[in-house]
C-alpha cells in the first residue's frame, strides 16, 4: 500500500515458523493485530480470528514489511502518535440503541474498519476529528463519503443498496471498482445477511453534515456543450441519453450523488483509464468501462466529467485539464 510516509507491504501471517507468525502466542497476536479500528474488537473474536489463523497452511515466505523512509521507520516515533492519534477505548455497546444498530457500529467502526479508509487524514496521518466517513483519497482512488449525507453521501441509497453494493459489488448507483472491489471480493461478500443488515442500518442513521448543494452549470455552459457532445458520442451507448442505464448492469449516472463529491479523482480515473467492476460469487460476470485517455484529450475529459456532474439532478464543481493532467500523471 502506497502511502504519504512510504510503501507499506503486508506481512508473511500464515503459521510458518521461520517466515510467518508460527511461534506466536495468542498474546503476542492480540498485541499485534493492526490498530486502530481493530482495538473495538472484541477477545472472543480475536481468539477465534486467532484460531481460524492456527489452520492455514504455513507458506515460507520472508517479506521485507518495513520500508519507510526515516524518520518514519523509528519504531519510538509511534508514542507520540499514539498520544495525538490513538483511542484505546473498546467498543461501547448504547443501550438506547437496537441490538443491529450496535452491531453495525461494531463492525463499521471496529471489525471492518471502514474509516481507515473513508475517514480523511490528517499530516500524521491519523483521522482528522469530526470527519468520520466521510472521504479521502487511497491509492489514487476516491473512498467516497459513506455518511448520510444526500447531496454527496449515501442519504439518496437505501439500506437494501447498501446491502446489494457489499453482497454483489454492485447497486443502481455503482459498481465497486479499484481497492473497494478488493474489500467486496475478499471481504464483504462473505458476511452473514444480518452484518450486511445492520451495517447498512447504522449508516442510514448518521447525521449528515449541513452541506449546501452548489447551483449546476448552465446548459449553454462551454464546457456543458462541449460535454454534452461528448458524451453523446462516447458514453449514451451503455449510460443512455438520460444517464438512467439499464438497472445493475451500469451504474445510473442521474441523480448519484457520489458524482457530486468535491474530489472527482475516481470519476476522471475511470474516464481516462478506465476500470474493471468486481466479480462476486452473486454476479460472475464484472462489467468493464473503457479507457479513454487515448481518444480524448485533457480538455475533452474535464468536459465530460463537468458534463456527467452537472446533469440530471447533479451538481458538482467544475472540472479543469489541470485536475485531469494530475490524476492521470498520478497514474503512470
Amino acid at each position: 500500500m502506497q502511502t504519504p510516509f512510504g510503501t507499506l507491504v503486508g506481512a508473511n501471517i500464515t503459521p510458518d515458523r521461520e517466515t510467518g507468525i508460527g511461534n506466536w502466542r495468542y498474546e503476542d497476536f492480540r498485541r499485534a493485530m493492526p490498530f486502530t479500528a481493530y482495538t473495538k474488537m472484541s477477545y472472543k473474536d480475536l481468539q477465534d480470528l486467532w484460531a481460524w489463523m492456527q489452520t492455514l497452511q504455513p507458506i515460507h515466505n520472508l517479506v521485507e514489511t518495513n520500508q519507510l523512509p526515516f524518520p518514519f521507520n523509528i519504531r519510538t516515533s509511534l508514542m507520540v502518535w499514539n498520544w495525538v492519534n490513538f483511542d484505546r477505548c473498546a467498543f461501547q455497546p448504547d443501550a438506547s440503541q437496537s441490538a443491529q444498530w450496535n452491531r453495525g457500529v461494531y463492525l463499521v467502526q471496529g471489525a471492518g474498519h471502514c474509516g481507515t479508509c473513508h475517514t480523511p487524514k490528517n499530516l500524521l496521518g491519523g483521522d482528522k476529528n469530526g470527519s468520520f466517513l466521510r472521504g479521502e483519497v487511497v491509492e489514487g482512488w476516491m473512498a467516497p463519503d459513506i455518511t448520510a449525507n444526500p447531496h454527496s453521501g449515501l442519504g439518496k441509497w437505501s439500506q437494501q443498496d447498501i446491502v446489494s453494493y457489499l453482497r454483489t459489488g454492485v447497486n443502481r448507483f455503482d459498481i465497486a471498482s479499484g481497492p473497494m472491489a478488493d474489500a467486496v471480493r475478499h471481504s464483504t461478500q462473505h458476511w452473514r445477511d444480518e452484518d450486511l443488515q445492520a451495517v447498512a442500518v447504522y449508516l442510514k442513521s448518521g447525521e449528515s453534515r449541513d452541506e449546501k448543494a452548489p447551483a449546476a452549470l448552465a446548459a449553454t455552459d462551454d464546457r456543458m456543450k462541449l460535454g454534452a457532445q461528448i458524451y453523446a458520442a462516447k458514453c449514451s451507448a451503455c449510460h443512455s441519453p438520460g444517464g438512467r442505464c439499464e438497472k445493475n448492469i451500469f451504474p445510473q449516472l442521474a441523480d448519484n450523488s457520489l458524482l457530486n463529491l468535491e474530489d472527482a479523482t475516481s470519476l476522471i480515473r475511470v474516464v481516462a483509464a478506465g476500470s474493471r467492476g468486481v466479480d462476486t460469487d452473486a454476479r460472475p460476470t464484472a462489467p468493464a468501462m473503457p479507457a479513454f485517455a487515448g481518444t480524448l484529450g485533457d480538455e475533452e475529459i474535464a468536459a465530460v466529467v463537468s458534463y456527467i456532474r452537472n446533469s440530471w439532478g447533479n451538481a458538482a464543481a467544475p472540472i479543469s485539464a489541470d485536475e485531469v493532467k494530475k490524476v492521470k500523471q498520478r497514474l503512470e
